[in-house]
This record gives C-alpha cells, structure tokens and sequence, in this order.
C-alpha cells in the first residue's frame, strides 16, 4: 500500500518534468532556445497571464453593459477628484463665494463700495487658481515655456479688467492699473520670492540664467522708452500738431512694441532657445540634479477646461469691479490712482505671486523670474500696445501719455530690478530691498493726486 502512494507522486512528477521539458524547449522572443535555468519563466508568465486575464474580465465585465457602467464611473470619478484637487484643495478659495454676492449685492443694494470690495475679493482665489491651472499645464512642458504660459494667463486678469475699462471710456484707469501691474510683478513679485527662496534656500546661493534675465531688462527698458517719450513730448510743448502728434507716436510705439515682442517670442523659444535653457534644464541634462521628480495634479485636458472656466468667471466679474471703482473711490475716500496702481493689481497678480514664490521656494529662480520678469515684460510690450490699438479701433484715444509721475516711477523701478538681475544671483536681502521699495511706491501713489482728475 506504501508502495502504491509513494509510486504515484513519483509517476506524477515524471510527467511533470517531461512537460516541463517539452515547454523548455520553446523558442524565446529573441530567438533562443531555454534553458534550464529559465524553468521558473514559462510557469510565471502563465501564472501570470492567468492573472492578468482573471483581473482584466473583473474590471470590463463579461457584458458591453458592465463595461459601460464603469467607463461612467470612471469619468465621474476623474470629475470628483479634478473638482476636489482645483476647488478645495486651497484655503484661498473660501473667498470664491464673495464673487456671487457681489453679484447679488450689485443687484439688490446698489452699494458700489462693497460691489468693488466684493469682487475684488471674489477674483482674488480665481486669478490664483488660474495661475495653478497654468502650472499643471506647464509640467507639460519645459521651463522656457512653462513660464511664458504662466506669463500670459497670469496677465489675462489684467487683460480683461482693461478691456471692460476701455469699453466704459475710463483710459486712464487702464494706463494705471497695467503700470500698477508692471510695479507689483517687478517689485512685490519678485522680491516676495527672492525673500522666501533666500530664506528657504539660505544653505546655498540661488543662481539663475543671466543671458534671459539680461534681454527681459532691455526690452523693459524698450518699453519705458516708448511710455516715456509720449510724455515728454507732452510736458515740453514740442508737439508739431497739439493733441495729435502725441496720439500718432503712441500709436505708432505701440506697433513697433509687438514687433518687438513677437520677435522675441520667436528669437526665445525658437531662434536661441538653448541660450535660455534654465539653470534646472541643465542640472537634468547632466545628471546632477538633486530635486524630486514632480508630477501634475491634473491632467493636461483637465488643465485646459480649468483654465477657459477660470477666465470666463473672471471676465464676468471684471465688469462688476471696473462699474464699482470710481463709486469705491468716493465711498472710501481713496484716489483712484491708489486704487488702480495699488489695490487692482494685487488681485490680478495673484496667479505670479503663488507661482514665484512657490518655485522660489524649491529652488527654480528661472521660472520665478519667467513669471515675475517675464509678466512685466509681457505687459509692457504686449497689454499696454494692444489695449492702445484696441482703443484705437474702438475710437478710443488711449495714448502711452501716462503722466510725468507715473512715467518716473516707471523708470526708476526698472533700473533698480536692472541692477539687482545683473549678478546672476539672489538672496533674501535683495528680495526685502524690492518690497521695501514697493512699500515707497506705494505710499506714494496714495498721497498722489491724478492730473487727469
């Protein structure tokens, strides 16, 4: 009887072993006969492709019903959690309610002060989740790109807020708050990220590339040019035709300015673009860089949507806070270039203030220069021409006039950042001399009356 049991499992094992043999004989992908020391590799994979089969009938369903309900649920859940990873993944975006009763209060009370506050407060969270959206993008491509896309829909606040200004005919809110915006991005942006990254970074020497921080300096220069010589023109009385001359040279400025811009958005990410490749693009190209791998939250599509329902919720409630400003400013008793160079700004530079600082903070200056920098830039030779031939086809007589104190605080603000981008480096002393000077800018507006007014 002993025998019999113990024969078996030995017959058995033979015929094991002859299968297991005959299976070791087939030809492998690349062409090669097993061997025995690839045993393990046939039952595996069988084991394996079982599983895989098994696994893969459980989540389609044996019916094109079942595979259809999960599709659905699948979508709903990437709705979920894209709704959930946008909207409350951020404390700032408890203000999101104030933009409806804004709304609201508009309708119900007509009180324009609390209409401004409301809106100013309601476009607060948007313009930064704009600005989030704009990074999920840009993790799909490089830095170079990354910050000119954080550039452009950072500035599409400013954008849409002058657009709504020019079509009420208030011009000269347009010309302060883009200076306004050009002041913040410059002097509070950058300086709030040099003064975070320094201090989170102060281990180390923060470094970026000076060859993009060098042409953004001079095209910011090209710039105070074109604002400045409408302006002087004015002041001295040279004007060959009053009132005309100054209108046809901003007009014409403006032209030249998006030349000039189109061709550095051509000569930047096509024609020298590896002279711009950030300090982090070249770490990764050698080998030696040190940071985590990054992924986004969302995916690039999601990204897209975000981005079209931020803008649209943003240009509604630029209407309310453009109607709302010269009320405001009587209520509060505030001037109104305060609040257009000082107040507007803050919100509509939202998105480059969560953005610098946060890449700052992980030691990526070349794309908090290209959101801080690079917006100045991209207002100065873009939204202020555009807004200028905007007006023009709207039979709108903005010009680049925008007044002698103005102008000056232009000028000084960018020979300061000129000099401190010169080094190729940052620290946070530099950052806290920028806001500091922000800080003088701004008592100064307030205690500023408008020629104008």
């Amino acid at each position: 009887m002993e025998t019999r049991v113990e024969g078996k499992p030995t017959r058995v094992a033979s015929e094991f072993s002859d299968n297991l043999s005959e299976t070791c004989k087939m030809v492998t992908p690349n062409g090669r006969a097993m061997h025995k020391s690839d045993d393990e590799i046939p039952f595996d994979s069988e084991i394996n492709f079982h599983h895989s089969e098994s696994s893969l009938v459980e989540v389609l369903g044996s019916h094109s019903g079942e595979s259809l309900t999960v599709h659905r649920e699948t979508l709903a859940g990437i709705v979920y959690r894209s709704i959930k990873v946008v909207i409350f993944s951020n404390k700032l975006n408890l203000l999101m309610p104030f933009g409806p009763l804004a709304i609201l209060v508009q309708k119900l009370t007509a009180h324009l002060g609390w209409v401004f506050a409301l809106s100013l407060l309601g476009i607060m969270p948007l313009a930064e989740r704009l600005g989030y959206a704009t990074e999920q993008l840009a993790f799909y491509s490089g830095d170079t790109v990354g910050g000119l896309l954080n550039a452009t829909f950072g500035n599409a606040t400013e954008l849409i807020i002058s657009i709504y200004a020019l079509k009420s005919g208030m011009t000269r809110v347009v010309q302060l708050s883009l200076l306004g915006s050009i002041l913040s991005n410059m002097l509070l942006v950058l300086g709030c990220a040099f003064l975070c990254g320094g201090i989170v970074n102060h281990k180390k020497e923060q470094v970026f590339n000076k060859a993009s921080a060098s042409v953004n300096s001079g095209l910011l220069l090209m710039a105070v040019m074109g604002i400045l010589f409408p302006a002087v023109l004015h002041y001295t009385h040279t004007e060959v035709r009053v009132g005309k001359s100054e209108l046809f040279l901003s007009r014409f400025s403006s032209c030249v300015m998006l030349v000039a811009y189109a061709a550095y958005l051509f000569f930047q990410l096509k024609g020298q673009r590896s002279l711009y490749v950030s300090v982090d693009e070249e770490e990764v190209q050698s080998g030696n860089n040190s940071n985590d791998d990054e992924s986004p939250d969302i995916s690039k599509w999601e990204s897209i949507i975000w981005l079209s329902v931020m803008t649209a919720w943003i240009s509604i409630l630029s209407e309310y806070l453009v109607g709302a400003i010269e009320g405001a400013s009587t209520a509060w008793e505030i001037p109104i270039a305060f609040i257009s160079v000082i107040l507007l700004p803050l919100v509509g530079n939202a998105a480059e203030h969560a953005s610098a600082i946060m890449f700052a903070m992980k030691d990526k200056l070349d794309i908090s220069l290209a959101v801080a920098i690079g917006s100045s830039t991209q207002i100065s030779m873009f939204v202020i021409p555009f807004c200028v031939v905007i007006g023009w086809i709207m039979g709108n007589s903005m010009d680049l006039n925008f007044q002698l104190f103005e102008t000056a605080a232009l000028f000084l603000t960018v020979i300061v950042v000129a000099f401190m981008l010169q080094e190729g480096t940052a620290n946070y002393f530099k950052g806290l001399m920028l806001i500091l000077c922000y800080l003088i800018v701004a008592a100064s507006f307030y205690v500023h009356i408008d020629s104008s007014e």
